[in-house]
């Protein structure tokens, strides 16, 4: 079998249509595509589905939201079905022997899905639903499964969490994007945490948690629900059954998956034997004896390995000590990490099991002044058989958040062909397609995030930076202004200018722009500091004009550009916003002193 013939195969058949080829692309990635004899065929028109799942199941009611003409007397034929189902029955040898596999095959007469298990057949159909938006369908087949088997989010950032909203579209890009777990440990929930993690939720946030874990269903995604006991847990009997009255409160609200978190306390709640025997408990006695809950999570006091103190032993008291079948976090070698063979070879041993990731990225609560938009990177892609699960801790800002989690998605579902500049791009045209282009020029501004107290720094400006670096050095040789690079310098600037105005304008994306409009308002400010200190060098040099006129100009944008980014974004803990520190902002700065020497 040849790995992934995504590029050589199914590109070689996207030829036709208003699409060129380039600008399609399967997401997540998937393993294997073949060639199929013929070309491709139209949409569609009708068709009899011959299938055996439920008829309320989501896999069915996708079918038929993307093609509702369903006719038994229909020509055409569209066959779903799990291993061992009669409608798929001589398909069964093309399906992996793997969780959330499934076969796909476009044929000239036929389409068919045949999966491992229904989460599968859903993933196939979400390929389905991918391919149905080229003007026709090309002949294919592919075999296809995620590498890593719980792929998804941990909303367990500090500060405002999402809206009702914005976790219900999050809950529905999981689906379309083969993420299948979403944990809920909002940090600033006073019912998931100290003060109140022992009492029901009120009426009103208990209904909205209902529709959630039903949206979740619906994207074939377990809603886990987590509880932060730890800061004030009493280990005796007593918070013991109030921690499980209220795990079997959300159980009653259609709560299917389970975490306990031990993360950020101090004092008795950091006991590893006491964390393992109450876990085991609940494992035993909860988790087990339901027989629809899927595995316990815990993430422990000690979950990253800077924190870890290997002579006191915590991590090895919890691998000795807890049940097999429970979860362990870990966040790697620090708090915010990539995570590599080393990680996973530190931490495995003393756990005693694989690791379930917490990658904390693009998480930004540490820096609030940044939006964290670069491409997602970093990561080993040879470590698939080392973790059980990789989720994500976004940022507070959900809509701008789907381009990291998008490429999350992408590398959690294939490692190995795990592309991170296609696949950022492709999400950015996933969240805006018309201003695409816009979107990409603040994004590649806005990938790092300022010296922080994690060292977690990334690359920004790739795009411009060899024109940045060899403008500067001109200039600090005291040679010749290198007349390619103002150029490219000045492009740019125009660029920035014109994405902010058109950004800012646009109705497109209405939650995406109303998250980052501080950002680009900041931005737009940025571009027209560029271009005055771009214009003070050019006046220095015709020697025609007042340079005096065009530095004052200069200075005084530069104020602008201050100003406004201490104002902005003053709900946060960190108030003001930063977009291209690491590089537009001090290769403009330099720039503006060589003008005025």
């Amino acid at each position: 079998m040849r790995k992934n013939l995504l590029l050589s195969g199914l590109l070689g058949l996207l030829t036709f249509g208003t699409l060129q080829a380039q600008d399609f692309r399967l997401s997540p990635v998937p393993q294997v595509v073949y060639e199929t004899q013929g070309d491709s065929i139209a949409r569609p028109a009708e068709y009899r589905l011959q299938t055996t799942l439920d008829a309320a199941s989501p896999t069915l009611t996708l079918l038929r939201n993307l093609l509702p003409d369903e006719d038994q007397k229909a020509k055409f034929q569209i066959r779903i079905g799990i291993r061992g189902d009669k409608s798929v029955k001589k398909f069964s040898r093309n399906i992996p022997q793997l969780a959330e596999s499934y076969y796909l095959k476009v044929g000239k007469n036929d389409i068919v899905i045949a999966a491992n298990d229904e989460r599968g057949a859903y993933y196939g159909m979400q390929t389905l639903a991918q391919l149905l938006t080229l003007d026709k369908l090309p002949m294919l087949e592919i075999i296809d499964y995620p590498d890593i088997p719980y792929r998804g989010v941990v909303e367990g950032f500090y500060g405002r969490p999402w809206s009702h909203e914005a976790r219900l579209s999050q809950l529905d890009f999981y689906g379309k994007n083969k993420m299948n777990v979403y944990i809920y440990g909002p940090k600033d929930d006073p019912y998931h945490s100290t003060p109140h993690w022992r009492k029901p939720y009120p009426e009103k946030e208990a209904k909205q948690l209902q529709e959630l874990v039903e949206r979740a269903k619906q994207n074939n995604v377990i809603f886990y629900w987590a509880i932060h006991p730890g800061q004030d847990i009493r280990w005796n009997a007593e918070d013991r059954d109030l921690l499980l009255k209220k795990f079997e409160s959300m159980y009653q609200l259609g709560v299917r998956g389970f975490a306990v978190f031990f993360d950020d306390i101090s004092g008795e709640g950091t006991k590893a034997d006491k964390q393992a025997e109450l876990l085991n408990y609940i494992d035993e006695h909860f988790i087990r004896t339901k027989g629809d809950v899927s595995p316990l999570i815990m993430c422990p006091t000690e979950y990253n390995k800077s924190w870890t103190k290997l002579e006191g032993g915590y991590l090895t008291t919890l691998g000795e000590r807890l049940n097999p079948d429970i979860q362990v976090m870990w966040t790697g070698d620090r708090v915010v990490a990539n995570i590599n063979q080393s990680t996973l070879a530190f931490v495995n041993p003393l756990i005693r099991r694989k690791a379930y990731i917490w990658w904390n990225y693009p998480v930004s609560d540490y820096v609030q002044d940044h939006v964290l938009m670069g491409p997602v990177y970093g990561n080993d892609t040879d470590i698939k058989d080392d973790m059980t699960a990789f989720v994500s801790n976004p940022m507070e800002h959900a809509e701008a958040s789907k381009i990291a989690l998008y490429s999350i998605a992408d590398y959690t579902w294939n490692l190995e062909d795990y592309d991170s500049q296609a696949s950022w791009r492709h999400a950015i045209r996933a969240l805006m397609p018309k201003l695409a282009d816009c979107l990409e020029t603040f994004a590649v501004h806005s990938s790092d995030l300022g010296k922080n107290g994690h060292n977690f720094r990334l690359e920004e400006s790739q795009n411009i930076r060899p024109a940045l670096d060899a403008l500067c050095r001109a200039y600090r040789d005291g040679g010749q202004p290198d007349k390619e690079a103002f150029a490219q310098v000045k492009q740019e600037c125009d660029k920035i200018c014109e994405a902010a105005d058109r950004l800012i304008a646009s109705d497109e994306n209405p939650d995406l722009i109303a998250e980052i409009a501080p950002w680009l308002i900041y931005f737009k400010q940025l571009g027209l500091y560029g271009q005055a200190v771009l214009h003070a060098l050019e006046v220095k040099q015709d020697g025609k004009q007042c340079v005096k006129c065009a530095l004052d100009k200069a200075r005084t944008q530069r104020t602008w550009l201050e100003q406004t980014g201490k104002r902005l974004n003053e709900r946060s803990r960190q108030s003001g916003v930063k977009v291209g520190g690491k590089h537009l902002l001090p290769a403009f700065d330099e720039l503006l002193e060589a003008a005025a020497k």
